[in-house]
């Protein structure tokens, strides 16, 4: 069964920083790719960033590039997503997803359950 574990979030002011973590398990986690997507309050989906399966490559949304950085360590099966600077915008809840291929352009096919992220003094 494949699953993402999403954890990191909480509370913090405003240029503040976090990280948070995908645990992933149940598939070959060096075969696919690995997004961040969030979703505000009232709001659609966004997506944020991106990397390969292999780590060389990622891509990221102009609302977080300079100040979000997207990892991973196959060894551990665990994507990180560094965030820092942070604004009130930026409160949401994070969803790590899976890629069906080894790039982040192939489809999404797994969610995890997400972590709420709420940047506010």
């Amino acid at each position: 069964e494949v699953q993402l574990v999403e954890s990191g979030g909480g509370l913090v002011q405003p240029g503040g920083s976090l990280r948070l973590s995908c645990a992933a398990s149940g598939f070959t986690f060096s075969d696919n790719g690995i997004s961040w997507v969030r979703q505000a309050p009232g709001a659609g989906l966004e997506w944020l960033s991106g990397i390969n399966s292999a780590g060389g490559y990622t891509n990221y949304a102009d609302s977080v590039k300079g100040r979000f950085t997207i990892s991973r360590d196959n060894a551990k099966n665990i994507v990180f997503l560094q965030m820092n600077s942070l604004k009130s915008e930026d409160t949401a809840v994070y969803y790590c997803v899976k890629h069906d291929g080894l790039s982040t352009q192939n489809g999404m096919d797994y969610w995890g359950q997400g972590t709420q992220v709420t940047v506010s003094s």
